[in-house]
């Protein structure tokens, strides 16, 4: 009797396991149940600035600051044996480098209790600066900019526009086309300062219980009757996600305007493809800015396409007003996305790598939802 012939890879699989760790571009290590660092990566020896034979023989609070958030969050992991994504972790100490400002992965080791593995994503402390809270502040730079315009240019244009048309009806054929001109382009530049004026909008958001794929499906149902109509656009729900509290008209601006970006960077391409996402990611929180203060993050609403992706010099100033890759853009529609969402206590971001690209939207479940507890087992209401 033969037995069935070894798996050429069963005896590789440590030394394939140990490469592809070390191939990772983050800092990832493994802690054991007693705080010791049991294994680093080639990018954590670099982080730590000492090998992973010496990592191995000391506890993981010798190697960051005193009291850090990250020793919380691997109590947490193995308390809750549920991952844990933390943003902006300041990590900052003589022996790590100033400004080690980083996004925090843990997760517990299913086979081996106790134990946790630990990815870093260090983030410089500009990018962290400009994305907290959705570029707030890139938001509030077009808000006077946005008041001044509307009383300064929108009523010399009504007097510009008003003069056009009088002389319209005074002069030769061959000349209307002039004042024709005159107005359409008057006309377009009052839109464009419309446009802007919602960002001086700065009214609290009503905000209720709001089905994030009710949301959804009608902004697909939009988009397929008009700019997507040639264009593949699938969904991936977690059909039990808990609502988002939000106000639902501002959310259905937000997908329209991803979609169509999504939709104009496909453009032509035969298999273009879009997909909308949604998922509940218990643990993903975000510091608020001056305080000590937390913000849960659990729920996350994704825009993915398959276009040419997002230039790379672009990519951390996609969300600044007057940034764009389209040749008629106006640059203003991601900076309205990052104002709404903002204003709802969430963040968006873009991740883009070669033809692949994400919008992530992370917001806060209705009031009465923690991320502690087993979130409905229903769908949401409106």
């Amino acid at each position: 009797m033969t037995g069935k012939p070894a798996d050429p890879n069963a005896a590789r699989a440590p030394e394939l396991a140990l490469a592809v760790l070390n191939a990772i571009q983050n800092p990832v290590i493994l802690v054991d149940a007693g705080g010791l660092i049991a294994f680093a990566n080639w990018e954590a020896e670099s982080f730590f600035g000492a090998s992973a034979s010496h990592l191995a023989r000391h506890d993981i609070s010798a190697f960051i600051p005193f009291g850090s958030p990250l020793l919380t969050l691997i109590d947490q992991v193995r308390e809750r044996k549920a991952p844990v994504s933390e943003y902006r972790v300041d990590l900052s100490s003589p022996r790590l480098g100033a400004e080690k400002l980083v996004d925090i992965y843990v997760a517990p080791v299913t086979t081996d209790p106790g134990s946790v593995v630990v990815v870093i994503q260090e983030r410089s402390m500009a990018d962290k600066i400009d994305r907290q809270l959705t570029h707030r502040a890139a938001a509030r730079s077009v808000t006077g900019l946005a008041s001044m315009l509307a009383h300064e240019i929108k009523n010399p244009l009504s007097g510009i526009r008003g003069a056009a048309q009088l002389l319209e009806t005074s002069v030769i054929d061959e000349d209307r086309a002039l004042t024709r001109l005159i107005c359409d382009e008057t006309d377009r530049i009052v839109s464009l300062v419309d446009r802007m004026e919602v960002f001086s909008d700065e009214r609290p958001v009503d905000r209720v219980p709001v089905n994030i794929h009710s949301v959804l499906d009608h902004v697909k149902a939009v988009a397929k009757a008009g700019f997507a109509r040639n264009i593949k656009i699938s969904e991936l729900y977690d059909p039990s996600l808990p609502p988002v509290y939000a106000n639902r008209d501002q959310l259905v601006q937000v997908f329209l305007n991803l979609i169509k970006n999504a939709s104009e960077a496909i453009g032509d391409r035969p298999e273009g493809e879009i997909l909308l996402t949604t998922a509940y990611r218990p643990g993903i929180r975000l510091s608020v800015a001056g305080t000590r203060e937390k913000i849960s993050l659990p729920l996350e609403f994704c825009v993915h396409d398959n276009g040419p992706g997002v230039p790379a010099d672009l990519l951390p100033h996609l969300f600044d007003p007057f940034i764009t890759t389209k040749t008629n853009g106006s640059g203003l529609g991601l900076a309205l996305v990052a104002k709404i969402i903002g204003g709802h206590g969430g963040i968006v971001e873009c991740d883009s790598q070669g033809t692949r690209t994400t919008f992530r939207v992370l917001m806060p479940a209705s009031r009465g939802v923690s991320e502690d507890d087993d979130y409905p087992k229903t769908k949401g209401h409106d």
